[in-house]
């Protein structure tokens, strides 16, 4: 019987390899579930939280943005950065989100201002995740 398999890829380390019931994210497009013999597909995965769940139980990630891509039973994430609730330092999320607001009031380009807005979405995501621990 063929599995759905995740893997989840970050430019540091693999984050998640392996056998999943199903998988809930964020697209640009809205909410999705992916489950077993879903058709194929490619979007791009909002900054928001992913919930994976297991055969034992469902694991709750950050996830900072990045595609999905679902072939065969198989899915893959490629995310700049990914981490499960009980790994997220508060202290340093809490850190980024206070950088963030400082560079979003003092950016001078549109550019600076999409990249804090950004930094600051991450962080606001991980804050979030985090005090469900």
């Amino acid at each position: 019987m063929t599995e759905l398999k995740l893997k989840i890829v970050t430019p540091d380390r693999v984050f998640f390899d392996g056998e999943i019931i199903s998988l809930v994210a964020r697209g640009i497009e809205g909410d999705f579930q992916i489950l077993k013999n879903h058709s194929p597909f490619v979007t791009v995965l909002d900054i928001r939280k992913i919930k994976v769940k297991l055969k034992s139980e469902e694991r709750i990630a950050a996830v900072a943005g990045g595609y999905i891509i679902v072939r065969n039973n198989q899915i893959t994430i490629m995310s700049d950065a990914c981490e499960w609730a009980d790994e997220i330092d508060v202290k340093r999320a809490q850190r980024a989100k206070e950088l963030a607001e400082k560079k979003l009031k003092a950016s001078n380009s549109d550019k600076d201002t999409m990249n804090a807005e950004i930094a600051l979405k991450k962080a606001i995501n991980r804050l979030d995740l985090s005090s469900k621990k």
